[in-house]
């Protein structure tokens, strides 16, 4: 499969603005409305799951604590870490119910220069997807992303949230 990933992707914009933005993720739990495209599809008193703004595959979405934490393992205790994990769990069932995928990659990225806020990408791989643009290159925006508009991401949300039902 060919990706149609070809919105192209101002990584030197983005890097400047995550490093002089507040917290994104703050932003989207405080329900910032600049922030549609991140269309929530789970959320609970004290975990978040939302679409990607992004995308470099369909059905992208981030899970994240609404506290503000920076460190995966040490910011939490075993109990609040393996809530977080059945939350990512749960929503990455619900995606690919909903969306084909060869392969689901789930990692944790940020650093405590941009994206501080933990969280967990959920990144669902298509069907098809020739090896040599998998696994990193599948997940790196400097590849292009894919074309997202709102209404797409409303239909896609709709779709995990049903499935989450």
């Amino acid at each position: 499969m060919d990706l149609d990933r070809n919105v192209p992707f101002d990584v030197e914009a983005y890097v400047a603005r995550v490093r002089s933005s507040p917290c994104f993720i703050c932003a989207i739990v405080a329900g910032d409305p600049a922030y549609t495209l991140e269309q929530i599809v789970y959320e609970d008193d004290r975990h978040l799951a939302f679409l990607a703004r992004y995308p470099t595959m369909p059905g992208y979405l981030l899970v994240s604590p609404k506290q503000h934490i920076e460190h995966a393992v040490r910011d939490l205790d075993e109990d609040a870490y393996l809530d977080l994990m059945r939350v990512v769990r749960k929503v990455t069932l619900a995606v690919e119910s909903v969306v084909p995928s060869e392969r689901t990659y789930l990692l944790s990225l940020g650093s405590q220069q941009g994206n501080a806020h933990l969280h967990w990408h959920i990144a669902p791989l298509p069907p098809g997807t020739p090896y040599e643009r998998q696994q990193f290159h599948a997940l790196m925006s400097e590849h292009g992303v894919i074309p997202w508009t709102q209404a797409q991401a409303e239909d896609l949300a709709a779709r995990v949230r049903q499935a989450l039902a």
